[in-house]
């Protein structure tokens, strides 16, 4: 283990260290080259482990660094360094431990535990003994580091501690840890909690067999002087709920009373983690019965933590109110995601598309996110979703208990107490929504005049809080709510204050998904303002607005396609369109916003859709052919995926929206060649646009589709797996639209096809839009190949009549049921099992075309005279008496 260093190359490595630390770019690269010209010297790495651990004549930020970049390396080429020369690290990590300098112990741990989670534990045998009898020591820094070293090996490497390859060291270092919870340091009695907290989630056994012993130990802490200690008892006994429940429940009253407090702690941190448990409670089954008593201490309290701090408030600028002349910083912009295509059909039982109903956490989280410098969480998004889950268990049961504080903090003087009254106002809004109706004639007006407040962090959560409650300001006489709401958004859209405009943008948007055409007679104004913020806004806003405009195209449909309409939307749009470049991000946001666009104008498109899609195929084209040269020379950058996907979604858009008009530009284009190779991409999200796209055109142009059909039915049968839902279902519906275009000559693929989607059809847990895509198909199938798909009826019919039930009336809807009634037909036997369930489909329908409806009837008569009278009238006793109803009425049997 002897190794000295040369004083030249120390000298060399300081000086190194030294101008590391300088702000300069130029200076920062020039070190970057001269730390990879010393990574060639094996022994640079011993040079680095004597700085941080012995040269204790240097300064601790330049030892510490030492340290870090030894830490990189061992990352980088941990695997090829020489066995001796990690040998010596380990004996200098171990050596030093117990520095007399925090930063330095702490540099120290940090590199114990990359040697270790890089080589593997148990090629350092040596390590847990050692740290674990340094335990014992009396110097306080040697014991200090030694469990500071632990805590980042248990967080780093759970569970290989608790596995059989190491022979379970946990059953000694658990027993271990927990002597420690009454050490005199506060350091360490934190540091002994923190090490077992890691165990909880996993149910590590040695933890399962001290539980008792743990759980009494945190107790015993509980009322700790020191915020680190109370914060990892806090958060402890959080893991421990969602766990081992049946140990906590005899302690419930107790538990919920500590945390009662700790959520009023006056370190922040302490209190983000005691919020927690609210949280983890609500998912309990138990936490209506266990919570009732506390509830009216426990929602002022949240309400309380849900204000800005004076720390928040100089964060987010929410003293300067007029910032919209500023442009962004671009670290500010988060980054976006795009929602691929997805093909569904509209149902009987609610108002939209099938499978687009989003997460409403992610709103949740959205709608109250402050800012990207405080985007991260902490106490007040924590208590505001603490008191939306807990409004959602105890619905309208809250309110007694809620509205008095709403009262006192609404209508308050202050502003940051007024502010959180709106914020609390809108957390409930999901869970208290039937009790809340009988006051929303009054709060609602009151919102709307908030939204002119002169605090600009007023305005803001005033504009989130008002659309969570969109649904019902819809549902009421427009002038009342309506009218008033839309024309002050639209004011605040125009705020002088960035933060104002991003709160406005994504309101306006719910509203416009709640109110659909209901917005029709206001659009020339809305369309004014929209386009006047893009002359207005910085950079992060624009992308917010090209989503509210996108928006409203979906909303409103056909109605946007009026040529006064077209001339104020589509200037400012293709003026951004020509300025941003093919590898622009913003590009994105803009495809996104034009395929709505083109979806709703349809023909009104026309004008623009050339030069629109010939850039899509460009994107496409330049995205596969970076691919390949990837492919053949590794030192070519992956491409962004992205782009080719919101391309391929455009050209959908402009398939659905200009139909037929799209064909001259097919016709000279390489865009079936391009599917080809799209269909078959390595990413489900590309493969999902393709079908999705697929199927657009294969109901605008058929002709060009139709040449493919060897090539590209395989594909379709290699994607019906249902692991890759959304692939999946978008591969079925093409299938669906294809074989209705096909026809008789679908005869020669569809055994391609036909047993993967029975099995989707019957298999448990299946999306709800899926399995009627599935349905529907496989009802056209026997639509133009009835021979073919009704042997097998017995197998699917039953899964298809309820699949099928709740669909509205539509085209696609009636060619399943004709291939069904063909199928009938052709194989009466097969259905005769589940007859009950064909009526109950049949019976879904409002009004049938006439030839359909002789179809059914036909049906119904044949299978009556076929079982006779009485057996008849037996099998309808067992209807519900409505259906029996219905079937008279519609079908008169």
């Amino acid at each position: 283990m002897t190794w000295e260093p040369q004083g030249e190359g120390l000298q060399q490595i300081i000086a190194i260290l030294k101008e590391s630390q300088s702000p300069d770019t130029a200076t920062q690269m020039a070190v970057q080259m001269k730390l990879e010209e010393f990574n060639r010297y094996p022994d640079f790495n011993n040079y680095l482990i004597y700085v941080l651990t012995k040269l204790k004549t240097e300064d601790e930020p330049t030892r510490s660094l030492s340290g870090l970049i030894l830490k990189n390396n061992i990352r980088m080429h941990g695997t090829t360094l020489q066995p001796e020369i990690v040998e010596y690290i380990k004996h200098e990590c171990l050596q030093a431990v117990g520095d007399s300098s925090p930063l330095i112990r702490a540099t120290v741990g940090i590199l114990i535990t990359t040697i270790a989670s890089n080589g593997g534990l148990h090629n350092w045998p040596q390590l847990l003994p050692s740290l674990c009898e340094m335990l014992d020591n009396q110097d306080y820094n040697v014991c200090e580091g030694a469990f500071s070293a632990l805590q980042k090996i248990c967080e780093d490497s759970a569970e290989i501690l608790d596995s059989a390859a190491l022979n379970r060291p946990l059953n000694i270092m658990i027993p271990k840890f927990l002597e420690y919870f009454k050490h005199s340091s506060p350091k360490i009695r934190s540091h002994a909690i923190a090490c077992i907290n890691q165990f909880i989630i996993n149910r590590s056994q040695a933890l399962m067999l001290n539980i008792d012993s743990f759980i009494e130990n945190l107790f015993h802490l509980s009322s700790d002087e020191d915020h680190e200690v109370r914060k990892n008892v806090c958060h402890g006994l959080v893991m421990l709920l969602k766990v081992r429940m049946d140990r906590l429940m005899p302690h419930m009253s107790q538990i919920i009373e500590y945390m009662l407090l700790r959520t009023q702690d006056t370190d922040e941190g302490v209190a983000l983690e005691a919020s927690e448990f609210w949280l983890s409670l609500a998912e309990q089954s138990i936490c209506k019965d266990v919570l009732a008593p506390y509830l009216a201490q426990l929602a002022p309290v949240l309400v309380r933590g849900m204000r800005y701090s004076e720390v928040d408030i100089i964060l987010l600028k929410g003293n300067v109110e007029e910032d919209d002349m500023v442009p962004d910083r671009e670290e500010d912009i988060r980054p976006r995601f795009h929602k691929s295509r997805a093909h569904t059909i509209r149902s009987t039982q609610e108002g939209g598309a099938g499978a687009t109903g989003d997460d409403d956490d992610d709103e949740f989280e959205d709608g109250m996110d402050d800012d990207s410098s405080l985007s991260e969480w902490n106490l007040r998004k924590c208590s505001a979703a603490a008191l939306d889950v807990l409004a959602n268990v105890f619905r309208e049961d809250c309110l007694p208990i809620v509205l008095p504080i709403l009262k006192e903090t609404l209508f308050h003087q202050e502003w940051v107490i007024k502010e959180s009254g709106v914020l609390a106002l809108g957390a409930i809004a999901e869970g208290c929504m039937q009790g809340m109706i009988q006051h929303l004639p009054e709060l609602i007006p009151y919102l709307i005049s908030c939204l002119s407040d002169k605090k600009a962090l007023v305005r803001s959560i005033t504009c989130w809080t008002l659309s969570r409650y969109a649904n019902w300001v819809v549902n009421q006489p427009h002038d009342q709510y309506l009218k008033p709401l839309m024309e002050e958004l639209l004011k605040r859209i125009l705020d002088s204050n960035k933060r104002v405009q991003e709160a406005a943008c994504s309101a306006f948007a719910t509203l416009e998904e709640e109110a659909c055409t209901e917005l029709v007679p206001y659009l020339e104004y809305i369309l004014k303002t929209l386009v006047f913020a893009f002359s207005k806004y910085q950079h992060k806003n624009l992308l917010i607005l090209y989503d509210a405009v996108g928006s409203l195209a979906d909303s409103v449909g056909h109605h946007l396609n009026k040529p006064q309409y077209i001339d104020i939307l589509m200037l400012p749009i293709i003026d951004k369109w020509n300025l941003l470049k093919d590898d622009d991000k913003d590009l994105f946001p803009l495809l996104e916003c034009l395929s709505s666009i083109a979806t709703a104008l349809q023909s009104g498109f026309l004008p623009y859709c050339d030069p629109v899609y010939r850039r899509c195929i460009s994107l496409i084209e330049q995205t596969i052919n970076q691919e390949m040269l990837c492919k053949q020379n590794q030192t070519y950058d992956h491409p962004d995926k992205e782009r080719m996907i919101v391309a391929l979604d455009l050209l959908s858009g402009l398939a659905e929206g200009l139909d037929r008009h799209i064909e001259t530009l097919v016709a000279n284009s390489n865009i079936m060649h391009l599917l080809y190779q799209c269909m078959q991409d390595v990413l489900p999200e590309v493969r999902q646009s393709s079908f999705a796209l697929l199927g657009d055109l294969t109901k605008a142009c058929f002709p060009h589709v139709h040449p493919f059909m060897a090539d590209f039915f395989p594909i379709l049968g290699q994607n019906l797996n249902p692991d890759f839902i959304s692939v999946c279902n978008n591969a079925t519906w093409a299938i669906g639209e294809i074989c209705m275009k096909l026809g008789e000559e679908t005869k020669q693929y569809i055994r391609l096809v036909l047993s993967d989607l029975f099995i989707i059809i019957n298999r448990p847990n299946t999306p709800k839009t899926l399995l009627e895509n599935t349905a529907i198909t496989i009802g056209r199938l026997g639509y133009v190949c009835p021979v073919e798909v009704a042997p097998y009826l017995p197998e699917f019919v039953r899964q298809w009549c309820t699949s099928l039930r709740h669909i509205r009336d539509n085209d696609e809807k009636d060619s399943a049921f004709r291939g069904m009634c063909h199928m009938i037909t052709v194989n009466p036997a097969g259905v005769v099992a589940d007859f009950i369930f064909f009526c109950d489909a049949i019976a879904s329908w409002v009004n049938p075309p006439e030839d359909l409806h002789q179809m059914i009837q036909k049906i119904l008569h044949g299978f009556k005279t076929q079982v006779g009278e009485e057996n008849w009238c037996r099998f309808v006793e067992q209807f519900p008496p409505t259906l029996a109803e219905r079937l008279t009425t519609m079908y008169n049997i």
